[in-house]
């Protein structure tokens, strides 16, 4: 493992990210407040509670992993696309650095950023909210691999797109959806017996499942399917980049 590679390309991208610090801080503050000004104001008048818990807390795990899993993609994506869009990206396929030490650098740094704002979306919270985390070693474990998730899955975007529209219509189109209709901002049991069934068949629900747990020690569905699920995305995610590299299927185009 070619240690220095990976320093390298971490460094760099993380740096990308200080340059815009205050943008970086601002727009999830921002976003934040309102998601409970409208959830948790408007929403919370008719909704007190679910399962005991107050709504505006019970919707903070569901903005936090909204925040991981966009962020994530994100940056990843990017990460990955630009050296291909300015073709830089032969430095590193000529350069004595292995797949591996490539998504260390991009899928670490874009995991990074991800639970990073994740981390200022939950301290922005408790201006807001009066909450407990029951689980803060599981909470940030289920943070730490569903950011690593799917920045895995956005560097696969960031090597699959071709264009800035094709780098933008999977985030916008499939994993914003599934984030919202995974039980972000409501639990699976208040949904009747069929939709619940039609819900549990969205995987981003056993992330934000898990992730809610560690809060409050609640769950739609076991904590330990939870942790399969990211372990089993993660494992296919990185078993296609391989893939990718080896075959050099869109990286020589």
């Amino acid at each position: 493992m070619n240690w220095q590679s990976v320093r390298a390309i971490y460094r760099k991208e993380m740096m990308r990210f200080f340059r815009t610090l205050t943008q970086s801080i601002a727009s999830p503050v921002i976003s934040t407040t309102l998601y409970f000004v409208v959830f948790g104001a408007a929403l919370g008048n008719r909704i007190q509670s679910v399962e005991g818990i107050d709504y505006g807390a019970f919707i903070v795990p569901g903005l936090m992993m909204l925040t991981v899993l966009q962020q994530s993609v994100a940056n990843a994506s990017f990460g990955i696309y630009f050296p291909k869009f300015s073709g830089t990206i032969y430095e590193l396929l000529v350069a004595p650095t292995g797949w591996a030490e490539v998504v260390l650098g991009f899928v670490g740094a874009a995991a990074t950023k991800a639970i990073f704002v994740a981390l200022l979306i939950l301290a922005t919270s408790f201006f807001f909210v009066d909450m407990h985390v029951a689980h803060p070693i599981w909470m940030m474990a289920f943070l730490i691999l569903s950011a690593i998730g799917f920045s895995l899955l956005g560097f696969i975007i960031g090597l699959w797109a071709k264009n800035f529209e094709q780098l933008q219509i999977i985030p916008m189109m499939v994993i914003t959806p599934l984030v919202f209709l995974g039980g972000a901002f409501y639990s699976a049991s208040m949904l009747p017996p069929f939709w619940e069934g039609v819900a549990k068949l969205n995987p981003v629900l056993y992330l934000i499942s898990g992730f809610r747990w560690a809060f409050f020690g609640l769950a739609d569905v076991p904590v330990g399917v939870s942790l399969v699920a990211v372990a089993i995305m993660i494992g296919l995610c990185m078993a296609l980049i391989r893939w990718i590299f080896y075959t050099g299927w869109r990286l020589r185009e």
